[in-house]
């Protein structure tokens, strides 16, 4: 089992910048990726960003792409989202994700989330 716990989070305006942090225990070593999605009031949970440990790479949603930076270690203790000029269409519940593989059989784990919002 693998537990997830985010820290970050609260009000900001249009333009602002917050960092989002998830920790990481348990498990850990079975972990392949680490991420994060978020949620908006009314719509589903989708991704905003991916990162593989063991070789650095990222994904990002193209509404995203520019201006968060999904960053973390081979420890894979921690993942962190760094959001800047935020608008109002990313207000919603942060949530962070990871996926590994546990004996055959692949697994997801998510943590509670966070809540974000932005004001116009």
């Amino acid at each position: 089992q693998v537990q997830l716990v985010e820290s970050g989070g609260g009000l900001v305006q249009a333009g602002g910048s917050l960092g989002l942090s998830c920790a990481a225990s348990g498990a850990i070593w079975t972990l392949g990726a680490l991420g994060w999605y978020r949620q908006a009031p009314g719509k589903q949970r989708e991704l905003v960003a991916t990162l593989v440990p063991s070789t650095g790479e990222t994904d990002y949603a193209d509404s995203v792409r520019g201006r968060f930076v999904i960053s973390g270690d081979n420890t894979k203790k921690a993942v962190h989202l760094q959001m800047n000029d935020l608008e109002p269409e990313d207000t919603g519940v942060y949530y962070c994700h990871a996926e590994g593989v546990v004996g055959l059989y692949g697994a997801e784990y998510w943590g509670e989330g966070t809540q974000v919002t932005v004001s116009s």
